[in-house]
């Protein structure tokens, strides 16, 4: 019987004062229904029931032979039934009941606190994708606009290399728009779509660009996140002033291993400020952010300037 009770007041527990009262912060209302309802189902328990089966004058008779007459005592001391009484029968069910009422209490609010952690976790990840899109929309307008400028200054130049430009640009979209969308990718493609983005750059004109690189690559299972080199790379085509040829450099050099990528970039730096247009900007704020939330205690970015160059070396640990 206690236990069918126990079973009635979680019952309540669950679907009423739990949902409608203590996960809605009404602590109050949800304290003095409590106790009003362990109360009462205790009441009921220990008085209502028994005398609705058993009767109301049940009682336990002695057996037959047993004689009435004072219980053993103590040496000149009280009847030892009068020391040994026992916790009064409704003590007992307000135990009982109690205790399940707050252990199925402590079992809500520690499945409602887990409920709140998936729920964070799941926004806090939708969030991260949002804002890792919202990264990678700023990446391919920017990425594009300057590969046009390319092919609009080739295209007064030569119409032969144009052409080869636009074979370039090709290679390189597809990878934006479709490889792009993985979350990894190959890093020998992040080097394709390096290589392919300075010939591209380079057909702007008919001399050699001072531009150098380096790939060297234990494995090539080795994966990255797509779209995170290339803007350092816009950045040391945009400002080292890379068109003048004579005292400007850009070397580019890329180590990887099975569980690590080095890279490292310098350029020239400009002895006159160089005048860049309005349109970007945001690459190197851009890598910033998606490493923090991509690479998070797994990388470290130096940007080191000199009078005579500037320095970016990435370092990024793969695996935990």
């Amino acid at each position: 019987m206690v236990l069918l009770f126990q079973i009635f007041v979680i019952a309540i527990l669950i679907y009423y004062t739990v949902p409608l009262l203590l996960f809605k912060k009404k602590y109050i209302p949800f304290t003095l229904v409590s106790i009003a309802t362990i109360i009462v189902v205790t009441l009921i328990l220990t008085n209502i029931i028994p005398e609705a089966i058993l009767g109301p004058e049940s009682t336990i008779r002695p057996g037959p032979g047993a004689r009435p007459g004072p219980g053993p005592r103590f040496e000149n001391g009280p009847p030892l039934d009068s020391i040994r009484r026992p916790p009064s029968k409704f003590f007992i069910n307000l135990l009982l009941i109690a205790i399940a009422y707050v252990i199925a209490t402590l079992v809500e609010i520690f499945m409602l606190a887990q409920r709140k952690e998936e729920e964070i976790i799941i926004n806090k990840n939708d969030a991260l994708q949002t804002e890792l899109k919202l990264l990678k929309s700023q990446i391919n307008p920017h990425f594009l606009f300057n590969a046009l400028n390319n092919i609009y200054a080739l295209s007064a130049i030569d119409s032969g290399r144009t052409q080869k430009s636009i074979s370039y640009l090709s290679d390189m979209l597809r990878y934006v728009l479709y490889e792009c969308e993985q979350e990894i990718v190959p890093l020998y493609n992040e080097i394709d779509y390096i290589e392919n983005y300075i010939k591209l750059f380079s057909l702007k004109s008919s001399k050699t660009y001072p531009i150098t690189t380096l790939f060297s690559i234990e494995n090539q299972d080795v994966q990255i996140v797509p779209m995170l080199l290339i803007p350092f790379l816009e950045n040391a085509l945009k400002h080292s002033n890379i068109e003048k040829i004579t005292d400007t450099f850009i070397h580019i050099k890329l180590t990887a291993s099975t569980n690590q990528i080095d890279f490292e970039i310098e350029n020239s730096k400009p002895t006159t400020p160089v005048v860049t247009d309005a349109v970007g900007g945001i690459g190197i704020d851009n890598v910033k952010k998606r490493l923090a939330i991509l690479y998070p205690e797994r990388h470290k970015l130096e940007i080191n300037e000199t009078s005579q160059a500037f320095k970016v070396n990435l370092k990024l640990q793969l695996h935990d």
